[in-house]
C-alpha cells in the first residue's frame, strides 16, 4: 500500500504539526510544520525537511547548523492531523543550542530552566 500525503488533515493554510523525537531515548526534540511537499521530501530523503510559516519556505533541518534529522520513522496519529517523526539527531535541535526546544517546565508557578544551552 503506497502512502499519499494528500491523505493527511492539514489546516487552513495546508499546514501539519510534526512532533520530532529522539529514536533511542525517546525524548521530544521539538514541534514544526509540514506542507504536504515536505511530508514527500522528508520520505524521499531520509532528511527532515520542515515548513518555515516566517520565511514561507522549505528548510531541511541542519542544512545550515549541520544539526541534522535523519529520519528513521514518520508516524500519523489517529486523525491524521499530527505527525511523529522519530529522529537520528546530531547535535542540538533547538534552536537556542540545547537538545530539546522543551527545556522550560512550569513548576510551583514558576519557570524552571531545565537545560543549558550544548554550545
Amino acid at each position: 500500500m503506497s502512502f499519499d500525503p494528500a491523505t493527511l488533515r492539514y489546516d487552513a493554510a495546508g499546514l501539519i504539526p510534526c512532533i520530532a523525537q529522539d529514536h533511542e531515548s525517546g525524548d521530544v526534540l521539538m514541534m514544526a510544520w509540514m506542507t504536504a511537499e515536505a511530508v514527500t521530501r522528508t520520505l524521499e530523503t531520509g532528511r527532515v525537511t520542515y515548513w518555515s510559516r516566517s520565511r514561507q519556505s522549505f528548510w531541511i533541518k541542519g542544512e545550515t547548523s549541520g544539526h541534522v534529522q535523519r529520519l528513521i520513522d514518520l508516524r500519523v496519529d489517529c486523525d491524521r492531523d499530527c505527525l511523529l517523526a522519530l529522529v537520528d539527531q546530531t547535535g542540538p535541535a533547538c534552536h537556542t543550542n540545547r537538545r530539546s526546544c522543551f527545556y522550560t517546565a512550569l513548576r510551583d508557578g514558576a519557570e524552571v530552566e531545565l537545560s543549558k544551552p550544548m554550545i
